[in-house]
């Protein structure tokens, strides 16, 4: 039966092929049988010819085959399974021939903006069900063969899709996919976006997906739980309170040590530092990106970023007409409905898009309720080809209950358990809480972008923030502990019978009344940036960054609980330092809207100018940052001064700060890259520190915070492993503390700089992540840190203002002492399986350790003080996805448990005694399980 090729193919030519025919039945039963033996049993069964060359056998494997009856086109099938040869039936002849050898076309998916990978990015053969999806690097290697003029389908959540002709090239090298908002290149030029393998910081970025797959009930911070040297908690469990802390920095009001922006733009509190998250709410429904740059980051101007910088990027102009509808309910009666409509860019150049959600909720513990309108609104116009003009409105209107903290004792003593909550209040039958939180700050924006040419670029961004909100308390003679409670003191405070009790009092005034802390805000800004390229491999970039503020600040009443008045007289002496009622009005019978105990506009300024350079050739990146800023602080006293006194203004107190950073990265191959960076930063005390206690008396002895920071990293990454380690080194000097001594004598308060306040934050940080199979992804991350003290602070002699020794404030006992508020051992592994196409399932464990409570250091005078010890805890977390159609929309519903085991732990404490004793400190538990099952429905 064996013939040459030629007599094949010309016996064949004489022959028509057939499509019907297969009617014979193979009845075959081999166990380690030849190629050559099996095909000869076939040929005599059917008789059908078989025909091949001799050399074709050679590489062949052994046959184990049981069929009975079986028609001949599914017999061979069976024959040739992982064979090297294939088949043909021409007429009535069966011909071998080699299998064509695979073709594999390989690339890698990144943003177009960034070139950070599109890791899970999907990769499909137009018009055949041949799929994969891009590694960890973004890489992916895809099998083309058998498809005529082959086309790759590339796509990735919230990323324009792309379509890829192969034209029979085997690499197609990067590719680079557009965010579906536009405005993501107005943010890496405005926005100090880090990228990887180039920018020389440690990076970490979440994307689009993991948000929504991930945030459930919570707060942008609490996704950021598995980042190395990052600390989250819910504190008091507040809509929108939870508080952040990056590598032993704390972000909390009057230290803020964490910087934020939001498309590019500063967002921290110019007067305390810090962020308060509700009035972002909002922003989980539109971020595209958060990126968490730890230590120096990559920030051009100055921002308050010693411990770390968190990047918002949020959707802008969208390219694509769509949008969805959503309904999220969770645990405490927790409901979220948001909409998204986009018009996508038309033949004009015009885009708009709107988003809004309202989310309500009882909150986890007793008191917490809250409501939620947020708000999202992006007007873009396509000026002309090099030109893009964009207006953004960011906002949310909210309220929500809030707790403080309280002992371990009364925790457990409670019949409520860790959801006590010491302010829940009854009046006229119904809860209420007078511990609040009411603000709303939209933040409007205007962006333009000018592509000069080829080489150069113009962005710009104008921007404004208008807040109007506060915090509602108790306030009068009577202390929150002796007023009347319900049954016991673990009962609601009862204001019907705080009413009757003022009614009791002869003149009509209040004993007990309620009060709110009022802010009205007003930022504005001015941030423009010029880049460049100077010859082949020099990028520089320039530009300035203006800022004003003004807050308005003071108490107003809000419920006189049954009263006719709260008479607030005048105690306050500014020239003694203290504060305390309207001088102006100093016996004060104060109704409902009155402003009482202090009024107050403060203002905040800074010029700053910013310049960047950075070489990148081949694998080698390097850059060194220069910035400068005029920083002024000025403050308007209505109550502490009369409107005669001229002191009632204060002139401007002004503060220059800079920041230098210097830094390169390596790519040793196309796998493994080593980094490193230097750097020095100032900033200015905070506005607290500046002006002694809530008076116009200026501290004189303020001086600016310093920071100097140096790090090194190494990286490493394939398709389906990665891995990173970073170590860190950071001295902070000069840590702004006034601290009041009275002058035994006359009484005057004076503030004194406690000097020597200086904090050393070192550590080692891993993070590792493995996809075995496409189906799975596994990771984790490992964070050690070494955070304390390095010498005393102080004594500090107090001079009066004539220039005399009044006294000496104690020497503070700091040396060695751990730097508290935030676990100083951190662990996180994470497992995420697609046990179907559509569905995943996700795990998360955390870990927290060697975490030191809060302490005020100026208490720690006295030696053997070391503040209170929070025990260790690990929590579980769960998250599912399924995909699916529904009336032919995509859809997917999506469900999260936090604290899966609902483990009981303290989140929070300060030790404000230092014994280091449970019993001396005030706590925060943790939130218990809480759940929520959304769906989403997109069109």
């Amino acid at each position: 039966m064996r013939i040459q090729l030629i007599a094949i193919l010309l016996f064949a030519a004489c022959l028509h092929i057939s499509a019907a025919g297969f009617s014979q039945s193979i009845t075959l039963s081999e166990k380690n049988a030849t190629l050559e033996t099996v095909l000869n049993k076939i040929e005599k069964q059917s008789g059908y010819d078989v025909f091949f060359q001799t050399e074709l056998l050679a590489g062949t494997n052994h046959i184990t085959v049981n069929v009975k009856n079986m028609q001949l086109d599914k017999a061979l099938a069976e024959v040739f399974k992982g064979q090297p040869l294939t088949y043909a039936i021409v007429g009535h002849t069966i011909v071998l021939k080699s299998k064509p050898a695979a073709t594999i076309v390989s690339g890698k998916v990144v943003d177009a903006d960034t070139k950070e990978p599109l890791v899970g990015a999907s990769v499909v053969v137009k018009g055949t069900t041949k799929a994969t999806s891009t590694g960890l690097d973004g890489t992916f290697k895809i099998d083309v063969s058998g498809v005529e003029n082959p086309v790759l389908a590339i796509s990735f959540l919230s990323y324009i899709s792309k379509e890829i002709p192969v034209n029979g090239s085997a690499t197609l090298g990067e590719i680079g996919l557009k965010s579906s908002a536009t405005g993501m290149s107005e943010v890496v030029v405005n926005g100090d976006v880090a990228i990887d393998r180039k920018t020389p910081i440690a990076v970490t970025t979440v994307g689009p997906q993991f948000i929504e797959e991930h945030i459930g009930a919570q707060d942008i911070p609490e996704l950021l739980v598995g980042v190395p040297g990052v600390m989250v908690t819910a504190e008091g469990g507040g809509y929108g309170d939870s508080r952040i802390s990056i590598r032993g920095f704390s972000s909390k009001s009057g230290n803020g040590n964490v910087a934020f922006t939001i498309n590019g733009i500063p967002v921290n509190d110019p007067e305390t530092g810090t962020l308060y998250w509700s009035d972002f709410s909002g922003i989980t429904d539109v971020a595209s990106s958060i990126q968490v740059q730890r230590g120096l980051g990559a920030s051009k101007i100055i921002i308050p970023s010693f411990g770390g910088t968190v990047n918002i990027t949020t959707r802008s102009t969208d390219m694509e007409k769509g949008g969805y509808v959503s309904e999220t309910i969770g645990s405490d009666a927790y409901n979220k409905t948001a909409v998204l409509i986009s018009t996508g860019l038309n033949s004009n150049g015009w885009a708009a898009t709107f988003q809004g959600s309202r989310t309500m909720g009882n909150g986890f513990a007793d008191g917490l309720n809250f409501l939620g309108y947020n708000y999202f609104f992006n007007l873009s116009k396509v000026l002309s080809p090099t030109q893009t003009l964009s207006l953004n409105l960011i906002g949310a209107n909210q309220t929500h209950g809030q707790r403080a903290e309280a002992s371990i004792a009364d925790y457990q003593e409670a019949p409520q358990g860790i959801k006590w909550n010491y302010y829940l209040s009854v009046e006229n039958g119904k809860q209420v809480n007078p511990y609040n939180n009411f603000f709303s700050e939209p933040m409007l924006s205007l962006n333009h972008e000018w592509n000069i040419s080829d080489k150069s670029s113009l962005s710009t961004v104008l921007y404004g923030l208008f807040g109007d909100g506060g915090g509602g308390n108790i306030g009068g003679s009577v202390s929150n502990s002796d007023l009347p409670r319900v049954s016991n003191f673990y009962s609601p405070i009862d204001f019907d019978a705080v009413a009757k009790s003022n009614a009791q009092n002869a003149d009509g005034s209040a004993t007990t009344y309620l009060y709110d802390s009022h802010d009205k805000t007003s930022w504005f800004g001015l941030r423009s940036t010029y880049k460049t390229v100077i010859g082949k491999y020099i990028d520089l970039s320039a530009g300035i960054d203006l800022r004003y503020y003004h807050g308005t600040h003071y108490e107003a009443i809000t419920d006189l609980l049954g009263a006719d008045y709260a008479l607030y007289n005048y105690y306050g002496n500014p020239a003694l330092g203290t504060s305390g009622g309207n001088i102006n009005n100093p016996i004060d019978r104060a109704v409902v809207g009155d402003k009482i105990y202090f009024y107050n506009k403060d203002f905040v300024q800074s010029e700053g100018a910013f310049a960047q350079a950075e070489y990148s050739k081949d694998d080698f990146t390097a850059f060194v940052t220069l910035s400068g800023s005029e920083n002024g602080d000025k403050r308007m006293d209505y109550f502490n001064y009369l409107n005669s006194d001229p002191n009632q203004t204060t002139p401007y107190v002004n503060f220059f700060t800079y920041q230098a950073k210097i830094g390169a990265n390596y790519n040793i191959n196309s796998q493994m890259n080593v980094f490193a960076n230097i750097g020095y930063l100032t900033k200015p005390p905070y506005f607290g520190n500046v002006f002694e206690d809530f008076t116009n008396q200026i501290n004189k002895q303020a001086v600016n915070e310093k920071l100097f920071s140096y790090e090194l990293g190494w990286g490493y990454k394939i398709s389906g492993f990665s891995a990173k380690v970073n170590l860190y080194r950071t001295q902070y000097s000069d840590r702004a503390f006034a601290t009041p001594y009275p002058d035994p004598v006359t009484g005057q308060i004076y503030s004194v700089n406690l000097s020597g306040v200086d904090e050393l934050h070192q550590g080692a940080e891993l993070e590792l992540r493995y996809r075995p199979l496409r189906e799975i992804s596994v990771g984790g991350m490992l964070s050690l840190g070494d955070w304390y003290y390095n010498k005393n602070a102080g004594p500090a002699t107090v001079f009066n203002t004539q220039n005399q020794p009044v006294g000496t404030v104690k020497e503070v006992l700091l040396n060695g002492m751990k730097v508290g508020d935030a676990a100083q051992t951190t662990a996180a592994a994470f497992m995420d399986v697609y046990v179907m196409p559509q569905i995943k399932i996700g795990v998360t464990w955390n870990y927290y350790g060697n975490y030191t409570a809060f302490v005020p250091f100026q208490n720690i005078t006295s030696a053997g003080l070391h503040p209170y010890i929070i025990p260790n805890y690990s929590l579980w977390a769960l998250n599912g996805v399924w995909k699916f159609k529904m009336a032919g929309f995509d859809s997917e519903l999506i469900a999260t448990v936090n604290n899966l085991l609902n483990t009981k732990y303290i989140a929070d404490a300060e030790d404000y005694s230092a014994t280091g004793q449970a019993s001396d400190a005030t706590v925060y538990y943790g939130l218990g399980r809480v759940f929520t099952t959304g769906l989403k429905v997109k069109f």
